[in-house]
C-alpha cells in the first residue's frame, strides 16, 4: 500500500543566525507534519523560533537567514528548492498566512475590498465581476456586517477583530489546502478573540484545511488543537496530541509555561484592607463628543458613566473590561491625564477634580503609572539611569540620592546592575516592563495604575511581571488599580473585581464571587469566552 503524504512535512529543518546572536540557529533540527483536516499548534516564548518556521514556508525570512539543512514538503514538494516565481504561485493558492497584526499587515491605502480582490488578480483567477462577488461571499463567510458597505472601507476604519476577519476572508480567496496563523488573536480583547478562534475552527472544519496555529497562549492551546509542538530557544522540546501535552507535560520546560498559565484560585478568599482610604472615586463621568454639524448632532460616547469606587493601602483593585470599555479612560482621569466633567476623586480625603495641573504636581509624584507599551513609554534616547533618575531630580531629589535609588530600584525590580547604563532597545519586553515599574516607584508613590501592564507579554514572562508586581506590593504597601481585558489574571491577583461595560461598573466584588457566579449578562460572556476556561493547568503540573 502507498503510504499517505501528509500535507505538511517540516524534516531536520534548521536555520542558522548570523554571527553575533545568542546563538548559532534560529531552528534546529526541526520535524513534525501536519495532516490535512488537523490543528497543529506550535507553542514557546518570543524567541523560541516558533513564528520562524511559519516564515520559513510562506518563503517570507528576512534576507540575512537562509536554511541551512532540512526540507519542508508540502503535499510533498519542498517549498526550499523552489524559485521565488514558483513560491509566489503556492502563497495564496496552496498556503496562505493570517498575520499576527492586521493593521500593519493591510495596505492603508486600498480599501479591504480591493485588497482581497487583489490576491485573485494575482493569481490569473475570474473577471472583475467573479472577484467582485467572491469579495462579497468571503466577506459574509467570515462574519462581516453589510459586506456591500464594508468592503468600501479602509482598514484604519475597522475595529481589530473586524480587521483579522479581513485578513482571514484574504487567506481563504483561493481556498488553499492549509492555513498557517501566526499569533492572530494576540492583540485581541477576549470576546473577540473567542470569536475569531471559533471562525478559524469553523473553517477548518468545513473546508477540512491543515492549520499551523502559532501561540503562546496555552488557553489558546486548550481550545482548539489537535496536536501541539513546544519550541524552546530553536528546539522542539516536546510535542504529542494536545490532551497528552496540556495534561501530561514531560518536559521542565513545557511544565514551567503551564505553570505559568493565570489560573486563579476559585475558592480563595481575601482578607479585607484595613485602615482609612486612600482613594475614593464618587459619581465620576467623563463624556466625548465628535462630530456634529449645522444639521447633524455630535456623537455623545460616556467612556466613564457614574463610576464610584473606594481603595485602601495595600489593596488591588481589578478593573476589568473590553476595549471601548472606559477602563483605560477611568486610570486617566484619576491620574489627571483627562479632565473629568463631574464627580470626585479624592485622594487623602482632598478632592483632586477642581485642582489646576500646577496644583496637582506636588501631588503626582503619589500616583504614577505603569504604561502597557514600555517601549513606547520610555525615551529611547535616554538610558535607564536617566529614565530612573529625571523623575526625582525634577521632585528636588538631589543627583547622588536619585542615582542610588535608581540602581536600588534595578535590584528591587531584578535587573543587573549594569542595566544602568543602557537604552531600553537592548532589552527584552519583560525587562521594559520591569523598567517601567522602576520608574513608577521612583518617587515612592502610594499609589499605581497599571493600565494593562502584563497584556502584551509571553505567559512566563507574564508571570514573573506579575509575581514582582505582588511582591513590591507587599513590600512598600502600595495600593494598586489593575486595569486589564483578562479576567483570569485579574481574578488570580486582585482583591476586588470591578467590571466595566460602556462606561459603566456593571459588577463589582471579590474575585473568587465574581468570577464562580457572575450575576451580569457582560460578566457571563467575559468568562464563557476565555480560552482553555474549562482546562486546569495547576492539576497538569501538580
Amino acid at each position: 500500500m502507498k503510504p499517505i503524504t501528509p500535507l505538511l512535512k517540516v524534516d531536520n529543518l534548521s536555520i542558522e543566525l548570523p554571527a553575533g546572536f545568542d546563538r548559532k540557529y534560529a531552528v534546529e533540527n526541526l520535524s513534525y507534519t501536519l495532516e490535512a483536516g488537523e490543528i497543529l499548534c506550535v507553542v514557546g516564548e518570543s524567541g523560541s523560533g516558533k513564528s520562524m518556521t511559519a516564515n520559513a514556508i510562506m518563503g517570507l525570512l528576512p534576507s540575512y537567514l537562509k536554511p541551512s539543512a532540512g526540507r519542508i514538503l508540502l503535499k510533498g514538494r519542498d517549498l526550499l528548492a523552489m524559485s521565488e516565481a514558483e513560491l509566489a504561485r503556492e502563497r495564496g493558492r496552496t498556503v496562505s498566512m493570517i498575520f499576527q497584526e492586521p493593521l500593519s499587515a493591510l495596505n492603508p491605502l486600498m480599501t479591504v475590498g480591493e485588497q482581497i480582490a487583489e490576491v485573485m488578480l494575482v493569481h490569473g483567477e475570474g473577471d472583475a465581476r467573479s472577484r467582485d462577488e467572491r469579495v462579497l461571499e468571503l466577506l459574509d463567510y467570515v462574519g462581516l456586517p453589510d459586506p456591500a458597505s464594508l468592503r468600501h472601507s479602509y482598514p484604519f476604519r475597522l475595529s481589530g477583530g473586524q480587521r483579522q476577519r479581513v485578513m482571514i476572508a484574504m487567506a481563504l480567496a483561493l481556498e488553499p489546502a492549509m492555513l498557517v496563523a501566526d499569533e492572530p488573536t494576540t492583540a485581541l480583547d477576549v470576546t473577540t478573540q473567542a470569536q475569531i478562534l471559533d471562525l478559524i475552527r469553523r473553517i477548518q472544519r468545513a473546508k477540512g484545511m491543515g492549520v499551523l496555529f502559532i501561540t503562546h497562549d496555552f488557553g489558546v492551546v486548550a481550545d482548539i488543537a489537535d496536536k501541539v509542538v513546544v519550541m524552546e530557544k530553536g528546539l522542539i522540546v516536546e510535542q504529542g496530541t494536545a490532551d497528552d501535552v496540556l495534561n501530561r507535560p514531560r518536559h521542565p520546560y513545557t511544565r514551567r509555561l503551564i505553570a505559568a498559565v493565570p489560573h486563579p484560585d476559585e475558592s480563595a478568599t481575601r482578607a479585607e484592607a484595613a485602615g482609612e482610604p486612600l482613594l475614593e472615586v464618587r459619581n465620576l463621568q467623563k463624556t466625548y463628543r465628535s462630530g456634529g454639524g449645522l444639521f447633524t448632532r455630535p456623537r455623545i460616547v460616556k467612556a466613564v458613566d457614574d463610576v464610584s469606587f473606594t481603595l485602601r493601602r495595600g489593596e488591588t483593585l481589578g478593573v476589568v473590561g473590553e476595549s471601548g470599555s472606559g477602563k483605560s479612560t477611568l486610570g486617566r482621569c484619576i491620574l489627571k491625564l483627562t479632565d473629568v466633567d463631574g464627580g470626585e476623586i479624592r485622594y487623602r480625603g482632598k478632592d483632586l477634580v477642581p485642582l489646576s495641573q500646577a496644583a496637582f504636581r506636588p501631588m503626582r509624584r503619589h500616583l504614577q503609572m505603569v504604561f502597557q507599551d514600555p517601549f513606547a513609554s520610555l525615551n529611547p534616547r535616554h538610558t535607564i539611569g536617566r529614565i530612573l533618575t529625571d523623575g526625582p531630580v525634577a521632585n528636588g531629589v538631589p543627583m547622588d540620592e536619585a542615582q542610588k535609588k535608581a540602581r536600588d530600584l534595578l535590584a528591587l525590580v531584578g535587573l543587573d546592575p549594569s542595566a544602568y547604563d543602557r537604552y531600553p532597545h537592548e532589552f527584552s519586553g519583560g525587562q521594559r516592563q520591569r523598567v517601567g515599574i522602576a520608574r513608577a516607584l521612583a518617587l515612592d508613590p502610594e499609589l499605581l495604575v497599571a493600565d494593562e501592564s502584563v497584556s502584551a507579554l509571553d505567559v512566563s514572562v507574564q508571570a514573573q511581571v506579575l509575581d514582582l508586581m505582588q511582591d513590591l506590593q507587599k513590600k512598600l504597601d502600595i495600593a494598586v488599580i489593575f486595569i486589564t481585558h483578562d479576567l483570569r489574571v485579574a481574578a488570580e491577583v486582585c482583591d476586588k473585581i470591578a467590571v466595566m461595560y460602556r462606561g459603566a461598573i456593571v459588577e463589582a466584588g471579590p474575585p473568587a464571587e465574581v468570577f464562580n457566579a457572575p450575576r451580569h449578562a457582560y460578566t457571563q460572556k467575559l468568562i464563557a469566552a476565555i480560552p482553555g476556561r474549562h482546562w486546569n493547568p495547576r492539576a497538569a503540573v501538580a
